[in-house]
């Protein structure tokens, strides 16, 4: 973010302008916002002085002049908040981001690595719909799912991670609604094992299918989620059964994860901590 006009000569003494580094403040400025989100009451400049490692008169003088702007409150004299005008920002730019825009990219570079299909997934219902993919023509053999095509929750690895995110409690009433269908033999149709594999998959942060929506496919798939923590699409590999490997597990869900950061999620052991 750019600081403003006002931020900059507020922050920066006229006379020492040509002396102070600009890209120092701004760091300066992500501290104190860093800290004082890890909190929801309202900080003393002590406090906040100690938590950044920042002078107090410096810490002073640089909430001075992100409070004239509305990027902290001064509750109180002394006593500091986020302020309103990041709430205004972060919903101008929660409204503009699309989680296919942000993974288009990714998904390419996926592709680029592995050579095989790439797919984004969306629940609507009790199935997955399938929004963005990526293949080649280089392979006598592809998996190409259609754009806007759909598939049941518990036959594709995406699918399974909807059901997962619902509970267990839940995955009964699926179970009752669509009698888990079988579409190959090897199809999860008994709703204990259907269990035992959503538990497989909460332990290893993916999830797979081994042939169980068409036969000759298998596919791997890892969650994208919010900036509410919310899963909102599933990214997937589709392959043909014998080039699945095993280490694509762990790299679909880094790829993942990556897209979820891009949308505003913050995974709870990459917060940054405070004393």
């Amino acid at each position: 973010m750019r600081p403003s006009t006002l931020l900059m000569h507020s922050i920066v003494p006229p006379a020492k302008k040509d002396q102070k580094n600009p890209i120092q403040v701004i760091e300066r400025m992500m501290k104190l916002l860093d800290v004082l989100a890890q909190h929801p009451e309202p900080l003393g400049l002590k406090q906040i002085s100690q938590y950044t490692g920042l002078h107090p008169s410096t810490t002073h003088r640089i909430l001075a002049a992100m409070s004239a702007d509305r990027l902290v409150d001064r509750v109180e004299p002394g006593s500091y908040r986020l302020g309103i005008r990041l709430l205004e920002l972060g919903n101008t730019v929660k409204a503009r981001i699309s989680a296919r825009e942000m993974a288009l990219p990714m998904m390419r570079e996926l592709h680029a690595q592995t050579g095989e299909t790439v797919n984004l997934s969306v629940r609507h219902d009790d199935e997955i719909v399938y929004v963005e993919r990526t293949s080649s023509g280089r392979s006598a053999m592809r998996v190409v799912h259609v754009i806007g095509a759909r598939a049941a929750l518990h036959i594709t690895a995406a699918g399974k991670l909807f059901l997962l995110e619902d509970g267990f409690a839940r995955l009964r009433d699926y179970a009752k609604r669509t009698g888990l269908a079988p579409h190959t033999k090897n199809t999860l149709t008994n709703i204990a094992l259907l269990e035992r594999d959503l538990e497989r998959i909460q332990r290893q942060g993916f999830a797979t299918d081994s042939e169980e929506a068409e036969i000759g496919v298998r596919c791997v798939a890892a969650g994208i989620r919010d900036d509410a923590g919310q899963l909102v699409a599933a990214l997937s590999l589709s392959t043909p059964a014998d080039r699945m490997k095993p280490q694509w597990g762990a790299l679909i869900k880094e790829t993942a994860d990556r897209i979820s950061q891009r949308i505003g999620h913050r995974h709870p052991a990459a917060r940054i901590g405070v004393a």
